[in-house]
């Protein structure tokens, strides 16, 4: 009987969880765009979670946005700290870690206004970076990363 009832609560808890992760969507990314649209595929790759990337898979989802364009908080969100995708310093070598909603996320190649604190949906995280200095011809994009690289197409 015990073991009934815990695996009754295991199983409730699963579906309470796959429910509330089902139900959040990040809202508008990039000032430049008036919805979240995936990067279309140009001579660099394609934008979507899992595309062929020389010898290994694109492990995020990218978002179209200008270079230059505001960047804003998806969802309420706290910010917590600075992500690098390349670690050489380059110019577009600068993104940031946030958590809300119950997930933790990346967003690469843009310059973040702080590295701690809280967002309200809708305000500024940062600005685009200039992504033609570094791939010309690229169509720019926010590039947004789960912190366990899962795939994160559902919330859009």
């Amino acid at each position: 009987m015990k073991l009934y009832i815990l695996f009754s609560f295991l199983l409730l808890a699963v579906i309470c969880s796959s429910s509330v992760d089902a139900q959040v969507k990040f809202g508008r990314l990039c000032s430049s765009h008036s919805r979240n649209s995936i990067r279309e595929c140009d001579s660099y790759g394609c934008g979507k979670y899992g595309a062929k990337r020389e010898n290994r898979k694109h492990l995020g989802l990218d978002i179209a946005c200008d270079d230059g364009a505001k960047v804003y908080a998806p969802f309420d969100v706290m910010l917590n700290g600075r992500s690098k995708p390349y670690g050489n310093d380059n110019a577009i070598d600068d993104g940031i870690t946030l958590s809300g909603e119950g997930l933790c996320f990346k967003l690469f190649y843009l310059k973040p206004d702080r590295l701690t604190g809280t967002l309200k949906k809708g305000e500024r995280i940062g600005h685009m970076l200039s992504m033609q200095s570094v791939y010309r011809g690229i169509n720019s994009h926010v590039h947004v990363q789960m912190c366990d690289a899962s795939d994160p197409t559902k919330y859009f």
